[in-house]
């Protein structure tokens, strides 16, 4: 009835009419305003803060001794830390442009930022580490499985790709932000954020207080893309400040201070190296990955190197693998995810070695690619994971025939056809969903926090179905530690798989509790179905049953979801300039449940990931001075720069959750980066690594080849 439909999101009504309230729409009054004082150097000793007259309150590292720690950062499996967390407030010692060093209170927004600036700190600088390569080691991990070193010595043709992928930030619509109404029994924090249960659990945590003391509450969220899925440093202080003046205190990031604090993505190097035989099977991967993790751990800082490590194989069954993870610390804002955390890098590394292997070798770069897939499911890669289900060839088929392959060296503009796979983790851990009914009416309470994805749609269309109801009597409640005794929210593109399927659940309880209750009121057992629950002469609907509430926590292993890219690239030889003719996409994400928010998605990753292939890239001098903190220097693709975009979907449903469903909010960000890197390379016969600026390919490009017969 509605699950499979390409239902128009019920939020957009109340946003495009004005309707949204977003963090910077919150008043409470007495608010307090804070801003943060952050630190002009890269690297420095602070010597001396002088505080000002004539504010609310004035905070520094001093005075969180006793009533604040660092937040905690939790390690995966095998992975080895530094003792490195992000102070809350620098203590003795910055280590990026923009770290916080003291937060000011005043009575208006204006005002805090005028004091911020008077505040005086004198600095001591310190030479900054800005190319990863000579910073000190903070996270380690290694994966040896099968004999890589027999392969390799028994390879008929090693290939070896070094590539580097830059740093990129996420740039949402709206920065973060929080608020904090101290009430003596009940800490409210209004944030920004992806989640409302794991921001309370930080909190709690780095100020030492009970959990049931703290209520998160999200409002509406202008986008996230991870770099929102974990507690900000600076929220905590917010709470501090509130607590001190026992009034309510608000901090909204500008967008300066967004590009300068706000965690970044990607930052990575890898040398990977391919054993394949003569008939261009890959025999072992070898990989030696340095990420450049920044100046400090944050809680979910190590999650993309790992996963980068971890799904270097790809789409492909590759026998043996030794791969090395180092993580450094350099004088930049610290890395956490955006969108892919970790998929895109790994991929990359993956995808563009494959087709250096077929350019060594004088193999079509698809043909080497289906020699290697994965074809029988559940897959588990020798690195650890276990691929739920897929069908990797018919993507890849689907994705070359939509995208028309072209290709041609000769003439001044030269033309190439780059295609790349792709597979993703979705979902994993649990997520809990709360259903009640009363009246006929019916209200589901959902762990899974929306920052613009459609949930209150989704969660709608699978709650109504199977009530067997309309989609109007269902309401959503998402955003509220309150509402829900624990949850996860949404990163790792779970929300369909595990936040739907928390909600499925819960629904399929509480259609338990109402066919038991039927079945003792009609004397008969009941069947269920059309929102009725009938015996075999009487039935009786949901308004019948007074009120039942219903609770469930999910839980799963994470699914894979995956895919093909393919792009069709012209290059100029004489600009340098890269004009994406054709972009394709065919996802595999299990079950659709909504097609149109399936695509939204896709393009939106898609679209990303055209960014990070053409114009995006984070930029420090040799000071470790950011030199693109603006979007005058930051360079995000308009409208007008999106080349036409055509998708496609292959449905392996996951046998994993009640839904059948996987992950599809970051396969456009993984696929896409190396389908163009790829088709560069195939229209100039070299290897690039993004972003494609004209300059770069310019260089590059030379002039076309001769085709002889004289001058």
């Amino acid at each position: 009835m509605y699950v499979g439909q390409a239902i128009r999101r019920r939020e957009d009504e109340r946003i495009l009419r004005g309707r949204s309230r977003f963090l910077d729409d919150i008043v409470l009054p007495e608010l307090a305003h804070l801003a943060f004082v952050r630190s002009p150097h890269a690297h420095a000793r602070v010597l001396a803060v002088r505080r000002p007259a004539g504010v609310l309150a004035v905070i520094t590292a001093e005075d969180l001794h006793g009533c604040a720690r660092p937040p905690r950062v939790d390690g995966m499996a095998g992975i080895e830390l530094a003792d490195a967390p992000h102070p809350l407030l620098a203590d003795g010692i910055v280590r990026y442009v923009g770290q916080p060093v003291a937060a000011v209170v005043a009575e208006s927004r204006a005002a805090a930022e005028d004091a911020a600036e008077r505040v005086e700190v004198e600095y001591e600088p310190l030479e900054a580490v800005v190319d990863p390569r000579a910073g000190e080691p903070l996270l380690r991990f290694s994966r040896v499985a099968g004999d890589a070193a027999a392969a390799f010595a028994a390879a008929a043709h090693v290939t070896r790709a070094d590539r580097v992928i830059p740093r990129v930030a996420a740039v949402p619509m709206e920065p973060r932000g929080a608020i904090v109404d101290p009430h003596p029994q009940l800490l409210t924090v209004y944030s920004s954020s992806q989640s409302a249960h794991r921001p309370r659990a930080q909190l709690a945590e780095i100020l030492a207080r009970p959990e049931e003391t703290i209520r998160v509450v999200v409002p509406d969220v202008g986008g996230g893309f991870g770099s929102k899925g974990t507690l900000p440093v600076e929220t905590p202080l917010v709470a501090l400040a509130a607590l001190q003046l026992a009034r309510p205190v608000k901090w909204a990031e500008d967008r300066l201070e967004n590009f300068l604090s706000a965690p970044q993505g990607r930052g990575a190097r890898g040398s990977v190296e391919l054993a394949l035989d003569a008939d261009g099977r890959v025999l072992a991967l070898r990989a030696r990955l340095l990420s450049d993790l920044g100046a400090y751990l944050l809680p979910s800082t190590p999650m993309p190197p790992h996963t980068m490590a971890m799904l270097l194989s790809g789409c492909y069954a590759i026998p043996a693998f030794d791969v090395m993870l180092t993580g450094t610390r350099t004088n930049k804002v610290p890395t956490a995810p955006y969108r892919g955390a970790g998929r895109p890098e790994g991929n990359y590394l993956i995808e563009t070695a494959l087709d250096a292997a077929a350019r060594e070798l004088g193999f079509d770069p698809v043909e080497l690619r289906r020699r290697n897939l994965v074809r029988e499911f559940p897959y588990v890669t020798p690195l650890g994971w276990t691929y739920d289900s897929g069908d990797f060839e018919r993507c890849l088929d689907t994705a070359v025939s939509l995208v028309r392959p072209e290709r041609s060296r000769a003439g001044e503009v030269a033309v190439g056809t780059g295609v790349a796979l792709a597979v993703e983790r979705s979902g994993g851990l649990w997520e809990r969903a709360e259903i009640r009914a009363a009246d006929g009416r019916f209200e589901v309470r959902a762990g899974s926090v929306p920052s613009g994805q459609g949930h209150h749609t989704l969660f709608a269309q699978i709650a109504a179905e199977r009530l067997g109801v309309e989609l109007d009597a269902v309401d959503i409640l998402t955003g509220d530690s309150a509402a829900l005794p624990d949850g996860v929210g949404s990163f790792a593109s779970r929300s369909t798989a595990m936040g739907g399927s928390a909600v499925a659940s819960a629904v399929d309880e509480l259609v338990a509790q109402g066919r038991a209750l039927a079945s003792e009121r009609l004397g008969a057992r009941a069947e269920f179905r059309d929102g009725r629950f009938f015996t075999s002469d009487r039935s009786l609907g949901w308004g019948d049953l007074g009120e039942l509430t219903a609770s469930v926590r999910f839980a799963s292993e994470q699914a894979f979801s995956s895919g093909a890219y393919a792009a069709v690239v012209a290059v100029s030889r004489a600009t340098g300039a890269v004009e994406v003719r054709r972009l394709v996409g065919v996802d595999d994400a299990g079950r659709i449940i909504n097609p149109l928010l399936a695509e939204g998605q896709v393009l939106g990753g898609a679209v990303q990931g055209l960014g990070a292939s053409l114009s995006e890239q984070v930029v420090h001098d040799e000071d470790g001075q950011p030199t693109s903190s603006s979007l005058l220097d930051y360079a995000l693709l308009t409208a007008a720069d999106v080349p036409p975009i055509e998708t496609a979907y292959v449905e392996t449903p996951s046998p994993l959750n009640p839904l059948g469903a996987k992950g599809i909010g970051e396969s456009g960000a993984i696929g896409v980066p190396p389908a163009i890197a790829n088709a560069i390379a195939d229209a100039l016969g070299v290897h690039l690594d993004p972003p494609f600026t004209a300059e770069k390919v310019w260089r590059a490009a030379g002039a076309p080849p001769s085709t002889g017969g004289g001058s």
